[in-house]
């Protein structure tokens, strides 16, 4: 058996930067968005999540109010924990729940040190990104739970490209 064979046949997926990370908040903004628009987005991450056969919960929030939520199989009560807590930290820092850990990680800290907030109440884990408006900001958030944190963040980031990119 030669050396190459022990080597492991997978690549570890590449941490984003802080500035990839920027640029996709700065890239993702909407025109507007409002109850259909919640729903349309909604349902396409539901599609996307069958079509992998992901065990997630996806959950819509804009300006206090869920427009959107769905549980599929092998989901669990703690994911809808989890979006809520993700969530907060979206609404407190107006910035994805990935984005913010990374940036404490950049800082040598971690969020829960740093913020010095409830971990029970803010989890700045990957999964929540706002909903953020032109000329108005961030309204709301889309979250989804029940992935890797990096994995729930680039598919919620691939969810947004799909429908701006139709709706442009």
């Amino acid at each position: 058996m030669g050396a190459h064979e022990l080597t492991p046949k997978f690549t570890p997926e590449i941490t984003p930067t802080l500035e990839e990370l920027q640029a996709q908040e700065r890239r993702l903004v909407f025109r507007r968005f409002d109850h259909d628009d919640a729903w349309a987005l909604g349902s396409l991450l539901v599609e996307l999540a069958r079509e992998r056969q992901a065990p997630v919960a996806v959950d819509i929030h804009r300006c206090g109010q869920q427009l959107f939520h769905a549980a599929l199989p092998g989901s669990a009560p703690d994911n809808d924990a989890w979006i809520a807590r993700k969530r907060r930290v979206v609404e407190r820092f107006g910035a994805s729940s990935y984005l913010v850990g990374s940036r404490a990680r950049a800082k040598g800290t971690t969020f829960e040190e740093s913020s010095r907030l409830d971990p029970d109440t803010y989890a700045a884990h990957g999964g929540s990104f706002p909903i953020t408006v032109e000329g108005v900001g961030v309204v709301g958030a889309v979250t989804v739970s029940g992935l890797p944190q990096l994995e729930d963040h680039r598919f919620v980031v691939a969810a947004l490209e799909q429908y701006l990119e139709k709706s442009r």
